[in-house]
């Protein structure tokens, strides 16, 4: 499913126009990102979390010339499946 297909589906499952769920899922992913970025978690329960995974410096390899490098401290965006979604997914 893609943005179109996910906002012509939940105009459809809430009865609204396609340009008003446009906003409601614009709004929605604008809020969760503005949160990630102050470092915040978003908890919805029953459905997951969104927060921000911390990875630290860490030493790898260029993949091309096999010479070991630094890489540097990231913050990566992640996802974590509440109880009620993983088990609405397995049954």
């Amino acid at each position: 499913m893609n943005k179109t297909e996910l906002i012509a589906a939940i105009a459809e499952k809430a009865e609204i126009s396609r340009k008003d769920a446009e906003k409601a899922l614009k709004a929605f992913t604008d809020v969760v990102a503005e949160e990630l970025v102050k470092g915040e978690k978003v908890q919805l329960v029953g459905f997951g979390t969104f927060e921000v995974s911390e990875r630290g410096e860490r030493e790898g390899r260029n993949p091309k010339s096999g010479e070991p490098m630094v890489i540097a401290a990231s913050k990566s965006p992640k996802f974590k499946a509440g109880k009620a979604l993983k088990d609405l997914v397995n049954a």
